[in-house]
């Protein structure tokens, strides 16, 4: 999915963003990360990577390459790295639940096969994968769509995987106002698949859990796992 900026909620990114930092999962940045307008970060990015480009040697007066630094700049700030910006966290559109106050024996909403497209903070190469999302609804009940762009949001930044996990768990949980989430990742890095040891055939996968299913004797755990596991 592109940034859809008209279905976006500043005000709800920046007090996700607070709640991040005060638990100790924000991503690291610098404080002038989201005063910087734009058209400032292009100008600087295409000027470095310019320069990096010529430090490996190549001809930027080629006709293939000398659009490239250009390329670069408006693919890192318009397409791979607008997550970085509290003000395009996603609105999160909530219905009240109905069936608050109902014995529904923990029945939760699920989403698996999320698509998670981010890059490794380490190497700067592409994380590839699918997440899946769950919750146990109490006063508010969410659009599904809105869970695919909380794990879209936090994957439009340079990330770990264990991080990106925490972070989509404990937002989704500020949001939806309950402690009863869990998110599952099973991701394929690039830095493993072609660099360094290049296994190509390896995986990692994080979970992380809240309230009803970090009870290791939990039911709703036992089924969420099972149902994050299974293949779609």
């Amino acid at each position: 999915m592109a940034l859809q900026k008209e279905k976006t909620d500043s005000v709800l990114g920046w007090e996700v963003h607070d709640h991040l930092r005060s638990i100790g999962i924000e991503t690291p940045m610098t404080p002038n990360t989201t005063d910087m307008m734009d058209k400032r970060k292009l100008s600087i990015i295409e000027d470095h990577f310019e320069k990096i480009m010529e430090t490996l040697g190549l001809d930027l007066m080629d006709d293939s390459m000398q659009d490239t630094p250009r390329r670069m700049a408006k693919m890192y700030v318009n397409e791979l790295f607008w997550g970085l910006d509290h003000k395009n966290f996603p609105k999160c559109t909530a219905i009240k639940n109905k069936l608050a106050g109902v014995n529904t024996g923990h029945s939760f909403v699920l989403e698996k096969g999320i698509t998670v497209n981010s890059v490794c903070e380490h190497h700067f190469v592409p994380i590839y994968g699918r997440a899946t999302v769950a919750y146990v609804p109490s006063g508010k009940v969410l659009g599904l769509s809105k869970l695919n762009r909380i794990v879209e949001y936090f994957s439009r930044r340079p990330q770990v995987q264990e991080r990106l996990t925490e972070q989509i768990r404990a937002a989704l949980s500020y949001v939806v106002e309950t402690p009863d989430v869990a998110v599952y990742m099973d991701a394929e890095h690039f830095c493993v698949k072609t660099r360094g040891v290049q296994d190509e055939n390896s995986s990692t996968v994080t979970l992380s859990v809240g309230g009803i299913f970090a009870e290791d004797s939990s039911d709703t755990r036992r089924e969420f796992l099972n149902l994050a596991r299974m293949p779609s």
